[in-house]
Parts: structure tokens; sequence; C-alpha cells
């Protein structure tokens, strides 16, 4: 725009000045001639000499002023050019603060801010606005994982209060059998809320930000997992197979390791006898996996989502012997708080195949 103004101003100037000088010009050998008779051939030779002075009077003029004058607004062009470029970027940095300030909150974290200093301006109060912003969301948050993992651990007091009393109750000698069925039912109930309730904290933490990030390794993670779930799947005459490859990355190993156990407990649990469960590991450029697939009931594409929501499951109510509803929540929240997801996908003979994705981050490459 810069440019375009200055040429333009400067052909202007370049027209006037010209119209000008030929008029002045033609004024001036006009009057200094108007004294002697036309019809002298000197005087006509003097006059024609004059104007071809002016000619070249006129063309000198026009090429000094082109030459000079253009060079002028180039230059000036390119210091415009340069000092806008740098008062750009000084207006827009503060937005590119906010936004990258908005990025990493995108990444679930509350806790950056962008604190912007500067004198008082429009841009400086939306700054202050959207960190008032996170510091109300910040409290929200974690008011509410605090009032979830108090909640949790007051209502384990008792639970354990009532097992310690069923436990002693069952091993009196005189303990009548229908005592003990009774006691051994009320275990079984007891048991129950307790994983509930651990589930509810897993799944607290499992949404904050996870902050013990070390290298670990998927493979290990889930061959302990089978270990821990082969008894469960020998009682439920499930065929538990693995192909387990290397696949490291950073991140909780705890969280981690409850994410596999989930998707091997939930794989076994919901899976009809001399079933199957393939479990696998794999790694890939940037990012490792874990997919776990078992056979059981026709699952329709539609009802998965209800899948990964809390205290939700297809066939069977919250609070029954099979699970709490909160399996493959903490699966998908333990997930995305590492920065990956999890998908999961109905066989077409029956079954579920769950997919995690999950970041290396900086984890060594095996």
């Amino acid at each position: 725009m810069f440019l375009l103004a200055g040429s333009a101003v400067l052909g202007g100037v370049m027209i006037l000045v010209q119209n000008t000088m030929d008029y002045s010009l033609s004024v001036a050998l006009t009057s200094k001639f108007e004294k002697y008779p036309g019809e002298d051939p000197q005087v006509a030779n003097l006059i024609t000499t004059q104007e071809v002075s002016k000619q070249i009077i006129m063309d000198s003029m026009r090429d000094n002023l082109l030459t000079k004058g253009g060079s002028t607004v180039l230059a000036v062009c390119l210091v415009a050019t340069a000092a806008a470029w740098w008062l750009s970027g000084r207006l827009l940095r503060p937005l590119n603060m906010i936004t990258d300030t908005a990025h990493r909150i995108a990444g679930r974290t509350l806790h950056k801010r962008i604190e912007l200093d500067g004198p008082p301006s429009e841009v400086k109060s939306l700054a202050d606005s959207f960190d008032s912003m996170l510091d109300r969301l910040d409290e929200a948050f974690a008011g509410q994982g605090r009032f979830i993992a108090n909640a949790a651990h007051e209502l384990k007091t008792p639970i354990a209060l009532n097992r310690t009393l069923l436990d002693v109750a069952m091993a009196r000698p005189d303990s009548p059998p229908q005592m003990l069925r009774l006691g051994e039912n009320l275990l079984a109930v007891n048991l129950r809320h307790e994983r509930l309730i651990d589930s509810l904290l897993t799944l607290a933490r499992a949404e904050d930000a996870v902050t013990d990030r070390r290298p670990v390794d998927l493979a290990q993670l889930a061959g302990y997992a089978l270990d821990v779930t082969a008894k469960a799947a020998a009682e439920q005459r499930v065929q538990v197979q693995a192909g387990l490859a290397a696949a490291p990355v950073v991140g909780d190993p705890v969280l981690l390791e409850q994410l596999i156990r989930n998707l091997v407990d939930n794989a076994v649990r919901y899976n009809h006898p001399h079933g199957f469960v393939w479990v696998q590991t794999l790694a890939e450029v940037g990012q490792a996996e874990i997919i776990v697939t078992n056979t059981g009931a026709l699952i329709s594409p539609h009802e998965v989502p209800v899948l990964f929501e809390p205290f939700r499951r297809l066939t069977d109510r919250v609070g029954s012997a099979r699970g709490s509803g909160l399996g493959l929540s903490i699966v998908r929240a333990v997930a995305q708080a590492h920065g990956g997801d999890a998908l999961a996908i109905p066989r077409p003979d029956g079954g579920l195949s769950v997919r995690v994705i999950l970041p290396r981050g900086d984890a060594p490459r095996s």
C-alpha cells in the first residue's frame, strides 16, 4: 500500500513539475524574443535553439526526478516495511502468548497463566481476564477432584469396619451355617464396594494432570497384568494369547498399569466360556499402542460410546458383581491424561477390540 501511494505521489509530482517548468520556460522565451521581428532569420535560429534547450532541460529534469524520486520511494518503502514488520510483531506478541497458553491448556493442564506485563491496554485487559477465568476453572476442577478423593477415603472407613466385624463374626466357633453364608455374601458385597471406591480414586487421579512421568514399557506392564488375571481367566475358561513387543513410553507407571489391567480384566470378565483374549503391544514412529481384543456378546457400533461413560454398561446394572462400570472410563481418562486416546471397535462375530494410543515422548528407543 505504501509503494502504491508513493508511486502515485511521485507521478503527480512529475506531472505538476513538468507543467510548471514548461509554462515557465515558455513564458521566459516568449518575453525575450517578442521585441524582435519574426521575419529575422537570426532571431528564428535563436528561437529554435532555445526550444531545443528547453526540451533538453525538460528531459533532464524528468529523468532526474524519476530516478531520484523512484529510488527514494523504494528506500522509504523498504524502511516502512521493516518498521511495520517490527511494530506488528510487538503488537501481536501478546496475542501469540494468549494463543500458546490456550494450546497448553488444551493439553489438559490448567496451571499455565499468561501473566502479561505492560501498560494498560485492550490486549492486557484480555490477558488478565483470561488469567482470571483460568484461576476460577482451576479452582473448580481442583475442588471437584478433592471432593471425589475425600468422599472415597471417607467411604473406605465404614467399609473396612464392616469387613472387620464380619471376619470376627465368621471366625467364632459357634457361628451357625446360615451366619457363615450370610457373612460370605456380605463380604462379597463389601469387596465390590471397595473396588468401586478404588476405581473412583483412580478416575479422579487420571483426570488430573500427570506429574510423575517416568520411562516405562507397555509390554512389561501388559505381562504383569496377564499374570494377575491368569487365575480369573482360568476360572472363566478363557484362553489368553499375547504378542508383546517392546513399546516404551513416558508416563505414570501406576496409572498406565491400571489402564492395562482394566483392559485385560474387562476382556476376561465380559467374555463367554471357552472364549479368547488377544493382547498386543507395538511401537510406531512417535507413538506406542496396546490392543486388547476379546470375544463375547454382539455389540452395535452405536453402543460403543456408552461403554466409555462412567457407570454405564450394556447388559447389567451398576453395582452388579461383574464390575463397577468405570473400567473403560478410567482407560480413556488415563490415556487422555498422557496425551493419547482410547478407541473401541466391535467385532462382527461378537466381542470388542480396544486400542489405546500413547505418545512415546522422550522414551528411549528399543
